[in-house]
């Protein structure tokens, strides 16, 4: 296959849960190919560099293969890959450690006791 449908790709090489997610992203403007904004019904070839804004930051991935069903998690490495830097990477992780109380938890300690759970809801609450 040389070129599959951005949407179709998006959705195979697992970057969104469903189609119709990957097709929004695209006519909101999220999804950039060379700094232009594309439509869902793109035609995308192998080689080609695909920035995706989600989860607060700006991914990009490199096009390895044109693919339109979706594979197992395992295959994806054959079909894109991933050029996002670094710093990107450890701010968007640095975003998912803080839970929703904007409390931070060390990494390993498990769920909060009803006690500090308590003690979290007293702190957010001031």
């Amino acid at each position: 296959m040389e070129k599959v449908r951005v949407d179709k790709w998006l959705w195979a090489v697992r970057i969104f849960k469903t189609r119709n997610s990957a097709s929004e992203a695209c006519s909101r403007g999220h999804v950039t190919i060379t700094g232009q904004r594309v439509k869902p019904s793109r035609m995308l070839s192998q080689g080609e560099e695909i920035s995706v804004k989600r989860d607060g930051i700006g991914w990009i991935y490199g096009v390895k293969g044109c693919i339109e069903k979706r594979v197992g998690a395992k295959l994806v490495q054959g079909y894109r890959l991933d050029l996002t830097p670094e710093e990107d990477i450890e701010t968007y992780k640095n975003i998912k450690s803080i839970n929703r109380t904007g409390v931070r938890r060390e990494k390993g300690t498990g769920r909060p006791t009803k006690k500090e759970r308590r003690d979290l809801d007293k702190l957010s609450d001031h």
